[in-house]
């Protein structure tokens, strides 16, 4: 039980982008994360996972 649970505030800090940004990602699917009655959480492992998936579908792109 070693992952880091991380809130919307903790996640938008990381990305440096807004609250409602997490949030419309997280409703969308776009964001990996899960609910925790009406509370979004995500876990930092997954978070880090789709960083690289994004920039590694970023540098595919400008090849």
């Amino acid at each position: 039980m070693g992952d880091q649970i991380l809130t919307v505030k903790e996640v938008a800090q990381y990305l440096k982008v807004n609250d409602r940004t997490v949030y419309r990602m997280a409703a969308s699917g776009k964001l990996p994360g899960f609910k925790v009655g009406t509370s979004w959480r995500f876990k930092q492992t997954e978070i880090e996972q789709w960083i690289q998936a994004q920039h590694n579908q970023t540098g595919n792109e400008s090849s």
